[in-house]
C-alpha cells in the first residue's frame, strides 16, 4: 500500500481505533502527553504501542517505535500502513527517530495522525522521510 486511499475505510478504522486505546495507557507523568500508534503487519495484524516516558527523559521511547518493536517481537517484520493518535487540536506526526525506525521495515507506507479534535493528516513515510536510508543502502 502506497496510500491511505489504499486502505479500506473499515480497516482504517480500526488501526486508528487501536492508536486511541494505546494513548490511554501511555506511561507519561512529565509531559501528559499521551500518544498511541498502531502498525499494520505484512500479515493483516495490527499491533499497537504507547509512549513510555522515564525519568532519565533520554530513555524515553515513543509510541511507534514501541508499536514496531511489538510487531517485530511477534514476528512481523513488514509494515503496511501506521496510525498514530496524539490529544492534541491539530495533528501530530512521528519523530525523526519513529520515522527512521519504521523506514527499516517499510519503504513508502501510509501514515494517518489523528487527533483529539477529529482532523486527520494523510501522509506517506516517503512524504515524511525523502531520499531516506535503508537496508538496501548497506547492500
Amino acid at each position: 500500500m502506497s496510500s491511505v486511499s489504499d486502505l479500506p475505510e473499515a480497516l482504517l478504522g480500526e488501526l486508528i481505533a487501536a492508536a486511541r486505546k494505546a494513548s490511554e495507557r501511555a506511561h507519561c507523568p512529565y509531559s501528559r502527553f499521551r500518544v498511541g500508534a498502531a502498525v499494520l503487519t505484512n500479515d493483516g495484524r495490527i499491533v499497537a504501542g504507547c509512549n513510555v516516558e522515564n525519568a532519565s527523559y533520554g530513555l524515553t521511547i515513543c509510541a511507534e517505535r514501541n508499536a514496531v518493536f511489538a510487531a517485530v517481537h511477534q514476528g512481523m517484520t513488514s509494515l503496511h500502513a501506521v496510525a498514530i493518535f496524539t490529544p492534541t487540536g491539530e495533528p501530530v506526526t512521528p519523530c525523526g527517530a519513529c520515522r527512521q525506525v519504521l523506514r527499516e521495515f517499510a519503504r513508502d507506507v501510509p501514515v494517518v495522525s489523528e487527533c483529539a479534535s477529529g482532523v486527520r493528516l494523510h501522509r506517506t513515510l516517503g512524504m515524511l522521510l525523502p531520499d531516506s536510508f535503508g537496508p538496501e543502502s548497506l547492500a
